[in-house]
Protein backbone atom coordinates (compact mmCIF):
# COMPACT_ATOMS: atom_id res chain seq x y z
CA UNK A 1 0.00 0.00 0.00
CA UNK A 2 1.08 3.40 -0.67
CA UNK A 3 1.89 5.57 2.17
CA UNK A 4 0.64 9.07 2.11
CA UNK A 5 2.07 11.50 4.57
CA UNK A 6 -0.64 13.84 5.57
CA UNK A 7 1.46 15.69 8.08
CA UNK A 8 2.23 19.29 7.24
CA UNK A 9 5.86 18.79 6.31
CA UNK A 10 6.14 22.06 4.50
CA UNK A 11 5.16 23.98 7.55
CA UNK A 12 7.68 22.10 9.62
CA UNK A 13 10.32 22.87 7.02
CA UNK A 14 9.30 26.50 7.08
CA UNK A 15 9.44 26.54 10.89
CA UNK A 16 12.85 24.88 10.78
CA UNK A 17 14.17 27.46 8.31
CA UNK A 18 12.63 30.26 10.36
CA UNK A 19 14.44 29.00 13.49
CA UNK A 20 17.70 28.73 11.57
CA UNK A 21 17.24 32.27 10.22
CA UNK A 22 16.47 33.68 13.67
CA UNK A 23 19.43 31.81 15.11
CA UNK A 24 21.74 33.19 12.42
CA UNK A 25 20.33 36.74 12.91
CA UNK A 26 20.84 36.52 16.68
CA UNK A 27 24.35 35.13 16.12
CA UNK A 28 25.11 37.97 13.66
CA UNK A 29 23.78 40.58 16.10
CA UNK A 30 25.81 39.06 18.94
CA UNK A 31 28.92 38.91 16.73
CA UNK A 32 28.40 42.53 15.61
CA UNK A 33 27.90 43.61 19.23
CA UNK A 34 31.07 41.78 20.22
CA UNK A 35 33.00 43.46 17.39
CA UNK A 36 31.59 46.87 18.41
CA UNK A 37 32.55 46.25 22.05
CA UNK A 38 36.10 45.24 21.05
CA UNK A 39 36.32 48.32 18.82
CA UNK A 40 35.18 50.60 21.64
CA UNK A 41 37.71 49.01 24.02
CA UNK A 42 40.47 49.46 21.43
CA UNK A 43 39.58 53.13 20.81
CA UNK A 44 39.32 53.81 24.56
CA UNK A 45 42.73 52.24 25.14
CA UNK A 46 44.17 54.44 22.37
CA UNK A 47 42.53 57.52 23.93
CA UNK A 48 43.91 56.60 27.37
CA UNK A 49 47.37 56.08 25.89
CA UNK A 50 47.21 59.48 24.14
CA UNK A 51 46.03 61.13 27.35
CA UNK A 52 48.98 59.58 29.17
CA UNK A 53 51.31 60.93 26.47
CA UNK A 54 49.70 64.37 26.73
CA UNK A 55 50.10 64.33 30.51
CA UNK A 56 53.75 63.35 30.16
CA UNK A 57 54.37 66.05 27.55
CA UNK A 58 52.57 68.61 29.73
CA UNK A 59 54.88 67.75 32.62
CA UNK A 60 57.94 68.00 30.38
CA UNK A 61 56.75 71.35 28.98
CA UNK A 62 56.22 72.68 32.51
CA UNK A 63 59.73 71.56 33.47
CA UNK A 64 61.18 73.24 30.37
CA UNK A 65 59.26 76.43 31.10
CA UNK A 66 60.78 76.47 34.59
CA UNK A 67 64.24 76.01 33.08
CA UNK A 68 63.55 78.84 30.62
CA UNK A 69 62.52 81.12 33.50
CA UNK A 70 65.69 80.15 35.36
CA UNK A 71 67.80 80.81 32.27
CA UNK A 72 66.20 84.24 31.75
CA UNK A 73 66.81 85.04 35.43
CA UNK A 74 70.42 83.99 35.04
CA UNK A 75 70.75 86.10 31.88
CA UNK A 76 69.36 89.13 33.70
CA UNK A 77 71.77 88.55 36.56
CA UNK A 78 74.63 88.17 34.07
CA UNK A 79 73.63 91.43 32.38
CA UNK A 80 73.54 93.21 35.75
CA UNK A 81 76.98 91.82 36.62
CA UNK A 82 78.36 92.87 33.23
CA UNK A 83 76.93 96.36 33.74
CA UNK A 84 78.56 96.54 37.17
CA UNK A 85 81.84 95.32 35.74
CA UNK A 86 81.60 97.96 33.01
CA UNK A 87 80.98 100.72 35.58
CA UNK A 88 83.88 99.49 37.69
CA UNK A 89 86.12 99.33 34.64
CA UNK A 90 85.12 102.87 33.62
CA UNK A 91 85.82 104.09 37.15
CA UNK A 92 89.21 102.36 37.11
CA UNK A 93 90.15 103.97 33.79
CA UNK A 94 88.78 107.41 34.72
CA UNK A 95 90.30 107.52 38.21
CA UNK A 96 93.68 108.84 37.12
CA UNK A 97 91.97 111.02 34.48
CA UNK A 98 91.11 113.83 36.93
CA UNK A 99 94.71 114.04 38.08
CA UNK A 100 95.93 114.12 34.48
CA UNK A 101 93.45 116.87 33.61
CA UNK A 102 94.52 119.05 36.53
CA UNK A 103 98.19 118.43 35.72
CA UNK A 104 97.57 119.36 32.08
CA UNK A 105 95.76 122.54 33.12
CA UNK A 106 98.73 123.64 35.16
CA UNK A 107 100.92 123.21 32.07
CA UNK A 108 98.71 124.68 29.35
CA UNK A 109 97.30 127.82 30.99
CA UNK A 110 99.45 130.57 29.45
CA UNK A 111 100.72 133.64 31.23
CA UNK A 112 98.07 136.35 31.28
CA UNK A 113 95.18 133.87 31.62
CA UNK A 114 93.60 133.01 34.92
CA UNK A 115 90.89 130.42 35.47
CA UNK A 116 88.15 131.38 37.90
CA UNK A 117 86.04 128.26 37.66
CA UNK A 118 86.48 124.76 36.26
CA UNK A 119 83.35 122.60 36.19
CA UNK A 120 82.94 119.05 34.96
CA UNK A 121 79.72 117.32 34.05
CA UNK A 122 80.20 113.84 32.61
CA UNK A 123 82.76 114.24 29.83
CA UNK A 124 82.12 117.97 29.37
CA UNK A 125 84.48 120.42 31.07
CA UNK A 126 83.82 124.15 31.21
CA UNK A 127 86.55 126.72 31.90
CA UNK A 128 85.52 130.21 33.07
CA UNK A 129 88.32 132.71 33.38
CA UNK A 130 89.81 136.05 32.57
CA UNK A 131 92.54 136.93 30.08
CA UNK A 132 94.51 140.06 29.32
CA UNK A 133 93.58 139.89 25.62
CA UNK A 134 91.79 137.86 22.98
CA UNK A 135 95.16 136.57 21.79
CA UNK A 136 95.80 134.98 25.21
CA UNK A 137 92.43 133.17 25.01
CA UNK A 138 93.40 132.01 21.51
CA UNK A 139 96.74 130.66 22.80
CA UNK A 140 94.92 128.93 25.65
CA UNK A 141 92.49 127.26 23.20
CA UNK A 142 95.33 126.20 20.89
CA UNK A 143 97.16 124.58 23.78
CA UNK A 144 93.95 122.79 24.81
CA UNK A 145 93.60 121.43 21.25
CA UNK A 146 97.21 120.22 21.25
CA UNK A 147 96.84 118.45 24.60
CA UNK A 148 95.97 114.73 24.59
CA UNK A 149 93.63 115.01 27.59
CA UNK A 150 91.12 117.26 25.80
CA UNK A 151 89.26 117.30 22.51
CA UNK A 152 86.64 119.50 20.84
CA UNK A 153 87.30 122.92 22.40
CA UNK A 154 84.64 125.58 21.78
CA UNK A 155 84.69 129.20 22.81
CA UNK A 156 81.26 129.98 24.23
CA UNK A 157 81.62 133.56 25.48
CA UNK A 158 84.27 136.25 25.35
CA UNK A 159 83.39 139.67 26.69
CA UNK A 160 84.99 142.69 28.19
CA UNK A 161 85.20 142.45 31.96
CA UNK A 162 84.62 145.24 34.47
CA UNK A 163 88.16 146.42 34.01
CA UNK A 164 88.88 147.48 30.47
CA UNK A 165 92.15 145.55 30.32
CA UNK A 166 90.71 142.04 30.89
CA UNK A 167 88.35 139.83 28.94
CA UNK A 168 86.19 137.18 30.58
CA UNK A 169 85.66 133.98 28.63
CA UNK A 170 84.01 130.56 28.77
CA UNK A 171 85.54 127.61 26.92
CA UNK A 172 83.86 124.22 26.76
CA UNK A 173 85.86 121.06 26.00
CA UNK A 174 85.32 117.32 26.09
CA UNK A 175 87.56 114.86 27.86
CA UNK A 176 89.42 112.56 25.56
CA UNK A 177 88.41 108.93 25.78
CA UNK A 178 90.82 106.70 27.67
CA UNK A 179 92.76 104.46 25.36
CA UNK A 180 91.87 100.80 25.82
CA UNK A 181 94.03 97.84 24.97
CA UNK A 182 92.80 96.10 21.83
CA UNK A 183 93.67 92.64 23.19
CA UNK A 184 92.17 93.15 26.66
CA UNK A 185 88.62 92.64 27.85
Amino acid sequence: MARINLLPWREELREERKKQFLTSVVAAVLFTGLLFYVGVLFVNSMIDEQNDRNTFLGGQIAALNEEIKEISTLEQERDRLLARMQVIQELQTSRPKVVKILDSLARIVPEGVSLNKVSRQGEDISFNGAAQSNARVSVFMRQIDENNEFEDSRLQVIQRAKTKTTKSFTVDVKESKPKTDEGGL
